[in-house]
């Protein structure tokens, strides 16, 4: 027999706070239950990725996801774990923001499906444009006292002026209400039950569920639950979703395929043995026999490899991440020379993305450019003519991986893509030369 979705999240280690009663409703009936996304960009990182698998489980437990776009929320901004107030954003922005959040959704959910347990996407600006101040005040606002809102961890933080704090505005502190409101508003209208969110969520989430139960007083099924998962840490402590150019993020035009399939190569073993878990739908079997044969042989990088595998193929697709793959293992084939030509031009400079570049002419190349031009004279690649001279002596430069010394000229037949040219001093030193 299948997991259930309650027993899924908690042998991947996917499952934080549960209200009681989650569980037995979830193994009663199908369950509608929502998670909502905040337009502040007009894509969404990885981090997002969690709540986004959260759903694809809970459909494929057979019940029905709502994945919600904040439109109207995202004009307030969310107060939990932030230390200060958030930029508004216009409507235009926001408008293209929730567009692009729906762009990338719908890549993993399909919206269109006919099936009983269809995905739903919806967008709380739909329901709240409407609502006047003093509907809101007088409909909502009675149901939820002050006191209560105040003794949310969130409210709590903002209000306590430790760590630069500097307070909270009646903007923010109205969110919970709003984000209860939608929770209302979905049970309503579609009988949406639960609420899924990251653990910072849970004051939140618990609002909308007490909103539901005193705006459906005396209905006798009025019963509405929480569940959260925790927040995605590195074992060191650091930020998750981060590399060195910023967020890595779901759409090519942010973060190409092969950066984002580094990312996942790169990520240590005890990372590795924790993402293999959340990241992945790997059954349990299948990734207990990773780790174990990982933990055989971790100079072969197993999890690593399969990890990248199974994330890139998800968010992009097979042949990406095969051709990330492929580029991935170029920078160490013997046969780099032949095999950098058969890349792409996109993936070629994916590969030597922020690579020292320099400048040479077509020109330079037909008369036959020397060694100690193309390092030092010409591109400043290394301090000098005579260091330069110093490397091609002891063997340490290579054009396009192959080995060259002083007397060697680079020509228009070691152009790459009939542009560029791969410089190595060394194993960890390397220059691009590109022909204008």
């Amino acid at each position: 027999m299948a997991n259930t979705f309650v027993e899924e999240l908690r042998w991947r280690g996917m499952l934080h706070d549960i209200m009681p009663g989650t569980e037995e409703q979830l193994n009663k009936e199908m369950t509608t239950a929502y998670i909502g996304f905040d337009p502040t960009s007009d894509s969404l990182h990885i981090g997002s990725l969690v709540p986004i698998i959260l759903l694809v489980h809970l459909e494929k437990a057979g019940h029905k996801p709502v994945a919600l776009v904040g439109g109207a929320t995202g004009m307030i901004g969310d107060p939990s774990g932030k230390s200060d107030e958030r930029n508004l954003l216009d409507e235009v922005a926001l408008a293209h923001n929730v567009a692009g959040i729906k762009s990338v959704l719908s890549r993993f959910l399909d919206f269109n499906s006919t099936n009983k347990n269809a995905p739903v996407l919806v967008n709380n600006y739909d329901w709240m444009k409407n609502f006047s101040f003093i509907d809101f005040a007088r409909d909502v606002g009675k149901r939820i006292t002050v006191n209560y809102m105040m003794a949310k961890d969130s409210v709590k933080k903002r209000l306590s002026g430790d760590e630069g704090n500097v307070g909270m505005s009646f903007t923010e502190f109205t969110y919970q209400l709003i984000q209860g409101y939608d929770f209302h508003h979905l049970y309503k209208t579609m009988g949406c039950k639960l609420q899924m969110g990251g653990s910072d969520q849970w004051g939140n989430i618990t609002t909308g569920t007490e909103l539901v139960r005193r705006m459906h007083d005396g209905e006798d099924q009025a019963k509405a639950y929480a569940m959260t998962c925790p927040l995605i840490t590195k074992a060191d402590g650091s930020k998750f979703g981060k590399s060195e150019g910023g967020n890595v993020w779901l759409d090519t035009d942010k973060t190409s395929v092969y950066k984002f399939y580094q990312f996942w190569l790169n990520t240590t073993d005890d990372d590795a043995a924790k993402y293999i878990k959340i990241f992945t739908f790997l059954d349990k079997a299948t990734i207990e026999a990773l780790i174990a044969e990982h933990t055989e042989t971790p100079h072969l990088r197993l999890l690593q490899k399969r990890l990248a595998k199974e994330v890139t193929t998800f968010v992009h697709s097979e042949d990406d991440f095969l051709n990330a793959e492929k580029a991935s293992g170029i920078l160490f084939s013997k046969t780099f020379n032949e095999d950098i030509r058969t890349l792409n031009e996109s993936l070629f400079l994916d590969v030597f993305e922020g690579v020292p570049q320099a400048e040479v002419t077509k020109a330079d190349l037909e008369e036959g450019l020397d060694m100690i031009a193309a390092l030092a004279d010409k591109t400043n690649f290394l301090k000098s003519n005579s260091e330069a001279r110093r490397a091609l002596k002891e063997n340490a430069v290579a054009v396009n991986k192959d080995k060259v010394k002083e007397d060697y000229k680079i020509t228009t037949q070691d152009l790459i893509h009939d542009k560029y040219v791969v410089l190595n001093k060394g194993k960890k030193n390397t220059y691009i030369l590109k022909v204008v």
